[in-house]
C-alpha cells in the first residue's frame, strides 16, 4: 500500500497530461475544486436537509434506502443521503459547475452525463468511526456492475467525488487498485468478494485529500474505503458522489423500485 500524490488543478478544459493519467490508471485527484466558503454551505445543506429527514423518519428517496446511524452522542443520524441535489438548490447548483461537465471528455468517445436524477443521483457518504458504528469502511468493490441489476449491459460511467472533510493516506480513506478498468469482466464481477472483503492489497494506493478536493475514478476500476485510525468527530468524512454516465436514459422517480443490490450492500456494511 502507498501513497500517490496529485498536483492537478480543474479548469475550464483538461489537459493531455491529465487525460492521459486517467487512461491509465483509473483514477484522478483534483486540488481545490470547492472554497472552504463553499464546502461549508455544502454541510450547512447537508445538515438541514438531514434534520428535515429524520423528523419525517424518511427512509427511502425514489426507491433508494437511506442509512441511518447513531452520532458519538447516540443522536440518529443518516450515513447515506442519495438525490441530494433535487432538495437543495445549493447543491444543485454545485452539479451546475461547468468543471463537472467537462470531466464527461474522460469518456470518450462514449458521451457522457451527469446523471443527477438516475442511479442514486447525488449520493452524500457521511463516514463516522465510533464504537459499533455501521458505516466507518467500505469494502472492496466496483461500481459498473450495478447496470446489469437494471438490466442492461455494463456501460462506463465515472464516479465523482466531492470531498468536504480532510482525510490524510494516513488516517485511512480512499483506496483503489489502478488500472484496474482494464481489467477482464470476468475479473471485474469476481476478482473480489464485494464489499466483504476489506483486506489491504499490495497494489492498492491511496491519497491526502484535503477539503474541497474532487476525486474522480473509473466505474471499473477496484477500490474500498479504509476505517479511520482515528475515532469521533476528528474521523467524520463526507463525500459527495455524483456519477457521470453513459447510455440510455433512466431517470428515477417517487415510484420507482428499490434496486436488489441495496439490499445486499445494506447488510455489508455491518
Amino acid at each position: 500500500m502507498q501513497k500517490w500524490n496529485s498536483d492537478y488543478y480543474l479548469n475550464n478544459s483538461l489537459t493531455k497530461e491529465q487525460i492521459t493519467y486517467f487512461k491509465k490508471n483509473g483514477v484522478i485527484v483534483f486540488r481545490n475544486f470547492l472554497s472552504k466558503e463553499k464546502v461549508s454551505s455544502c454541510i450547512n445543506e447537508i445538515k438541514r436537509v438531514e434534520e428535515q429527514w429524520i423528523a419525517e423518519k424518511k427512509d427511502k428517496v425514489n426507491g433508494i434506502p437511506l442509512k441511518y446511524g447513531k452520532d458519538e452522542n447516540d443522536n440518529a443520524t443518516i450515513q447515506r443521503f442519495c438525490f441530494m441535489s433535487q432538495y437543495s438548490n445549493v447543491l444543485h447548483e454545485v452539479l451546475e459547475d461547468k468543471r463537472i461537465k467537462i470531466l464527461t471528455e474522460l469518456l470518450s468517445p462514449y458521451e457522457g452525463r451527469v446523471g443527477e436524477n438516475e442511479k442514486d443521483g447525488l449520493v452524500i457518504n457521511n463516514y463516522v468511526n465510533i464504537p459499533g458504528s455501521s458505516f466507518c469502511q467500505m469494502g472492496w468493490h466496483t461500481d459498473s456492475p450495478r447496470d446489469l441489476f437494471h438490466g442492461q449491459r455494463i456501460m462506463p460511467m465515472l464516479n465523482v467525488g466531492i470531498h468536504l472533510d480532510t482525510c490524510l493516506f494516513a488516517n485511512g480513506g480512499l483506496r483503489v487498485l489502478p488500472g484496474t478498468q482494464n481489467q477482464s469482466v470476468f475479473k471485474m464481477l469476481f476478482g473480489k468478494k464485494y464489499f466483504i472483503d476489506n483486506n489491504v492489497d499490495d497494489r492498492e494506493v491511496g491519497f491526502d485529500i484535503y477539503s474541497g478536493d474532487l476525486t474522480v475514478h473509473d466505474g471499473r476500476v477496484w477500490h474500498r474505503v479504509q476505517r479511520s485510525v482515528l475515532t469521533g468527530e476528528a474521523s467524520r468524512r463526507r463525500v459527495m458522489y455524483i456519477p457521470i454516465i453513459t447510455g440510455k436514459y433512466k431517470p428515477k422517480n417517487e415510484k420507482s423500485s428499490t434496486p436488489f443490490y441495496h439490499l445486499f450492500t445494506k447488510s455489508a456494511h455491518r
